[in-house]
């Protein structure tokens, strides 16, 4: 049985900073994507803030590029998030995802809240 376990978070001043750790308990294997999605307070839907594939490349939603950095370390099947120059609209509950395609496995982490005030 795998668990994403999600680190960090909490409550910041615009413009101020917070790191996301989700780190993998039990065993994974093939990791085709790590990332990170939000939700809003108010919306039904997940977005994408970053990923992170297979072969090291990432992507980030326009509106966290350039602030967000995401990277991972393999051996210990964690990922990270450093949230740099947060706004108030980053406010969100923040879910780490480790996804197989081989193995057609998709784990989600419980959830991490963050607040920007402003």
């Amino acid at each position: 049985q795998v668990r994403l376990v999600e680190s960090g978070g909490g409550l910041v001043q615009a413009g101020g900073s917070l790191s996301l750790s989700c780190a993998a308990l039990g065993s994974i294997s093939s990791i085709t994507t790590m990332g990170w999605y939000r939700q809003p307070p108010g919306k039904q839907q997940r977005e994408l803030v970053a990923v992170i594939i297979e072969n090291g490349s990432t992507t980030y939603a326009d509106s966290v590029r350039g602030r967000f950095t995401i990277s991972r370390d393999i051996g210990k099947n964690t990922v990270y998030l450093q949230m740099n120059s947060l706004k108030p609209e980053d406010t969100a509950v923040y879910y780490c995802n480790i996804r197989s395609l081989r193995s057609g496995t998709n784990y989600w982490g419980q959830g991490t809240q963050v607040t920007v005030s402003s």
